[in-house]
């Protein structure tokens, strides 16, 4: 298949300009897709376009990946229904580093192959610039009923917030980058979300307008969930690909978790599986989808694409503490910092050290931190075999808890039933 055959099958191609895909058969192209500093990290949400600059580099062409120093200052206005706080220089760099690590994981940056990726940044350009110069070398291709036009522009102006000068002119500043890296860069092509159509035609004007050249374009379709929640999103927030700020545990967990019809769309989406794998890795979830393989293929493809195979193994041992049985063993095996991620979530209760070494009476410890109502509740559940300590049973010989019962001298997972988990702390 070619590149954009390969896109359309798999759901990424929305809008495309006219000649595009001639131009992608015709020569090895450069292409690049912007990215926003606005954190230190990436979210899932920015998998799609490092995903269509992976796929336009396997398909042998030149990716060029954008951190938009100097557009981080002004504010994208697409999709937004009100004006964002500005960042200073300082927390924009910062940013900035952190992004380009993580873009460094997924593309070929080798200087000695024709098609390696490159890292810029438009301030590097916008911080000699002028605003008389500006307006006059720039501002005078583009007219402001064109600019009037656009979806992002026409929203915010009829929407209570209106728009600011500022925001205004975010298209006219992210349609000089594409004409900037077109005379500089031989960028031919740039790429994004659907909500970036607008931005992305600006610059293509430009590039006609201006120097009389000839650029391309297509989008993506935002992804979003089958049941009309918002893609990446949790109770906890963005689904980050900095595993400090989301663990691979988490990060696994998510993909796991995903409903079928997810699945079925965000394999194709969000993995490099061929067609044919992923053709039959459907026909196998459909003929048994209580073994939810789509899901555990998606979140291994991704934990490993993302984080690492070690990771990953990490990430099915530590879902098995709480949905098996037959695991005291690897509770045992867990560092503080694995175990802590495991039970992220989990109920928390407090019991002095003082009381462990002096030996807590079990019934008095469950009915006073009431993770039982009462000792009758608590000692009616022991009788029935319906306690664990560490993921192992226990019984009515089990009469007090006490510093042997400890993880990591500090740490007791309880569980009362089969999915009621307790996570006591000693201090």
């Amino acid at each position: 298949m070619t590149l954009i055959e390969e896109l359309r099958w798999r759901g990424m191609l929305q809008d495309i300009m006219p000649g595009t895909e001639e131009q992608l058969n015709k020569e090895m192209t450069s292409a690049y897709i912007g990215f926003d500093p606005t954190s230190d990290s990436l979210h899932i949400g920015s998998l799609v376009p490092i995903l269509l600059l992976v796929h336009l580099q396997t398909a042998g062409h030149k990716p060029i990946a954008l951190v938009g120093g100097a557009t981080g200052m002004v504010g994208d206005p697409s999709g937004k229904s009100e004006e964002r706080n500005l960042l200073s220089e300082d927390i924009l760099q910062h940013n900035q580093a952190g992004v380009k690590r993580q873009l460094e994981r997924f593309l070929d940056f080798d200087a000695s192959k024709p098609n390696a990726a490159e890292m810029v940044n438009n301030y590097d350009w916008f911080k000699e610039i002028d605003f008389l110069g500006f307006i006059r070398d720039i501002g005078k291709h583009i007219t402001v009923n064109y600019m009037m036009s656009k979806d992002s522009v026409k929203k915010r102006i009829e929407g209570e917030s209106g728009i600011s000068f500022t925001e205004f002119t975010y298209q006219l500043i992210q349609g000089y980058d594409f004409y900037w890296l077109y005379k500089n860069k031989n960028c031919k092509l740039q790429m994004g979300g659907s909500d970036q159509w607008g931005n992305i035609t600006t610059g293509t004007e430009l590039i006609r307008r201006k120097g009389g050249g000839e650029a391309f374009a297509f989008t993506c379709p935002l992804v979003t969930k089958a049941d009309g929640g918002k893609f990446g999103k949790t109770e906890k927030g963005n689904i980050w690909l900095d595993s400090k700020k989301t663990s691979p545990y988490q990060f696994y967990q998510f993909w796991l978790n995903a409903s079928d019809d997810d699945a079925k769309r965000w394999i194709k989406l969000f993995t490099l599986l061929s067609k044919e794998t992923i053709d039959g890795l459907i026909a196998e979830h459909d003929a048994a989808p209580h073994l939810r393989s789509l899901q555990k293929t998606l979140a291994e493809q991704l934990t490993v694409f993302v984080h690492s195979r070690e990771d990953y193994d990490f990430a099915v041992k530590a879902s098995e503490i709480l949905f098996s049985n037959d695991t005291a063993e690897i509770l045992q095996s867990l560092n503080e910092e694995q175990l802590l991620q495991v039970l992220e979530g989990v109920p928390t209760v407090s019991i002095s050290k003082q009381k462990l070494a002096e030996e807590y009476d079990l019934i008095s410890f469950l009915a006073e931190t009431q993770i039982f109502p009462s000792k009758g509740e608590a000692k009616k559940m022991l009788q029935a075999g319906g306690l664990a300590i560490n993921k192992i049973k226990i019984s009515l010989e089990k009469s007090v808890i006490n510093t042997t019962d400890l993880l990591q001298e500090k740490y007791i997972l309880l569980q009362k039933g089969k999915k009621n988990y307790y996570l006591v702390i000693s201090g």
